[in-house]
């Protein structure tokens, strides 16, 4: 047994000598000391030596182990050495390929771009979970039980929403705006805050509506606010926005969560005004609804609606980048297509 030791060792050396990368390394290891290596196997052999063999065979096995363990490590060392070096057939003189730079996505940096604004006008930016309940989505937004809404060919509903309460019903958020209450359920008055993100809604999509899309609210609620203040928070946001004067109209408009609500238009920004696909040749393209909190929100919220009020606006966030960039169809801001994106570094 003492020949086959050695031979073995002699064997693994070579082996250890010839290795050029850490793969081969490995499978040295593992032909040699592994659970099934060489040496590993004839040491199961050792109970049918004679006894006085026994431990003197044992031994040997385990030097010839740990030294083709040592031998290994020294190898991979080694290895590691000659990985930094530079191939002498390297020409140092030839340029290089630059990384190509990335870029945030335009609605990425619309939604940033209007954080700055708010932030700048004394607003805290508030975030909250993708999942809703049917009671903040609903319930306490003064939607009636048999609002259409609430169906599934509109909203997104999780398993098990066909039972108990409605804390207990979820589903994809269909809007920003239960959020809100439930900022303000958790926040002292005044609130003055933006609340960004994306909401899901069923629906057949075209160069206008998309399943998934992104919203950006504001919300002010104070003891005094007027409508016209509304209205110059709008104007700011757009003005912000697009670096110039926007004009706005404001159409009456039902929302069961404000009262009175408003269709809050702002001119075409793709034709100027003149009448294109994007606006529906009208010149004007709706942007948000807005108005102040219903009576019944403020109560879901803890406030007594009698001493305070406020106004709330909810941006359609990918119809305004279309307005930014000239773009005719959202769908090309989900499409994931590099060539189109691109444009917006």
């Amino acid at each position: 047994m003492k020949d086959k030791i050695n031979g073995i060792l002699s064997e693994a050396k070579n082996k250890i000598s010839e290795a050029v990368n850490e793969g081969e390394l490995q499978n040295v290891k593992s032909a040699y000391i592994g659970k099934q290596g060489a040496l590993s196997v004839l040491m199961k052999e050792i109970p049918t030596l004679d006894v006085s063999l026994r431990p003197e065979m044992g031994k040997l096995l385990n030097q010839a182990k740990n030294e083709v363990k040592e031998l290994i490590d020294e190898k991979r060392v080694e290895l590691k050495l000659k990985a930094s070096e530079v191939s002498p057939d390297f020409d140092c003189s030839v340029p290089g390929i630059l990384p190509s730079g990335g870029g945030l996505h335009p609605i990425t940096q619309m939604c940033y771009d209007l954080n700055d604004t708010f932030r700048s006008m004394g607003f805290e930016i508030f975030e909250e979970d993708e999942i809703t309940s049917e009671m903040y989505a609903f319930d306490k937004l003064n939607f009636p039980p048999n609002h259409p809404a609430r169906e599934s060919m509109d909203t997104y509903w999780l398993e098990g929403h066909d039972s108990g309460s409605t804390n207990e019903k979820l589903c994809l958020r269909p809007h920003l705006t239960g959020g809100s209450v439930r900022y303000m359920q958790t926040h002292k008055p005044p609130y003055r805050f933006v609340y960004p993100g994306r909401v899901y809604r069923n629906e057949t999509t075209d160069a206008h509506h998309e399943r998934a899309f992104f919203q950006y609210e504001a919300l002010i609620v104070d003891k005094d606010i007027t409508f016209t203040s509304g209205k110059v928070m709008i104007k700011s946001i757009l003005s912000k926005v697009f670096g110039t004067d926007v004009p706005v109209r404001m159409r009456s408009g039902f929302f069961p969560f404000v009262e009175p609500g408003f269709e809050i238009d702002m001119q075409c920004q793709v034709c100027g005004g003149k009448g294109c696909s994007v606006c529906k040749h009208v010149g004007w393209i709706e942007v948000m609804p807005g108005g102040s909190p219903h009576p019944n929100v403020l109560r879901a919220a803890g406030l007594d609606p009698d001493e305070y009020t406020g106004f709330y606006v909810n941006i359609g966030l990918d119809r305004l980048v279309m307005m930014r960039y000239g773009v005719d169809d959202v769908r090309l801001f989900h499409s994931a297509d590099l060539r189109f994106l691109k444009q917006f570094k």
